[in-house]
């Protein structure tokens, strides 16, 4: 039925939750899965004066390698995780987009027919909610999304 997983991550203790859940559901229907980690893009308001704020600006490169070393660190270990059950698993970071947008589009990307995910990420009060992006990947996914609380 599912042969290829997208299982998506934000390191959160949520998502290992779902990161377990998508990894058993795979072994057990012979699956693979695509574990995905999502950088999300400078906010505006950290732009500084550039854009008429009168916050200091955040360093691009320094905001981008530190998402490059967080996806690295939280993508290596969900690789062992897939490795220690045995289920063949391929990661992508993919930077400085929404994440739900990242979602669908690797999902479609890589044909995956199942996605799986937390409720909520750890980001602000979207985390009082279900979650906007989790709201957002249901809405624009073309395939099944299974929603780990």
């Amino acid at each position: 039925m599912y042969t290829h997983i997208l299982i998506a991550t934000d390191g959160s203790e949520l998502a290992q939750k779902g990161l377990d859940h998508g990894l058993s559901l795979a072994k057990k229907l012979g699956g693979t899965v695509t574990i995905v980690n999502v950088s999300e893009p400078i906010p505006a308001y950290a732009m500084g004066a550039e854009f008429g704020m009168t916050t200091p600006a955040i360093d691009f490169e320094a905001w981008m390698q530190g998402g490059r070393e967080a996806a690295a660190r939280i993508l290596g270990q969900a690789r062992e995780a897939a490795e220690r059950v045995g289920v063949a698993a391929e990661t992508v970071h993919v930077e400085g987009r929404r994440p739900a947008e990242a979602i669908v589009e690797t999902a479609r990307e890589r044909d995956c027919n199942l996605i799986v995910m937390a409720s909520h990420g750890r980001r602000g009060l979207g985390r009082l909610f279900l979650g906007s992006q989790t709201i957002e990947t249901l809405t624009h996914s073309p395939v099944p999304v299974l929603v780990v609380r």
